[in-house]
């Protein structure tokens, strides 16, 4: 779908993809230009961001193992 660019330089969103992408007004966003393309990235406060980058409990369990072997290797425990 196309938008048309308005004289003062606005692009209208078409709804369905403001609907998908849960755009609502005063959301910041940031343009990033790469070869001949524009993309559009959601700027997220940091109450917005924070817990967005958790890992899965396999994750976790993982890093414990990954400290456990480090605790070993500093006290030469085999």
């Amino acid at each position: 779908m196309a938008s048309i660019v308005s004289p003062k330089y606005q692009i209208v969103i078409p709804k369905h993809i403001r609907e998908s992408m849960e755009i609502e007004p005063g959301q910041r966003w940031e343009f990033i230009r790469t070869a001949n393309c524009l993309q559009l990235v959601r700027v997220m406060t940091a109450d917005e961001g924070f817990g967005s980058l958790r890992g899965t409990p396999n994750d976790f369990h993982r890093e414990e193992e990954w400290a456990d072997e480090d605790r070993r290797r500093l006290l030469g425990v085999d």
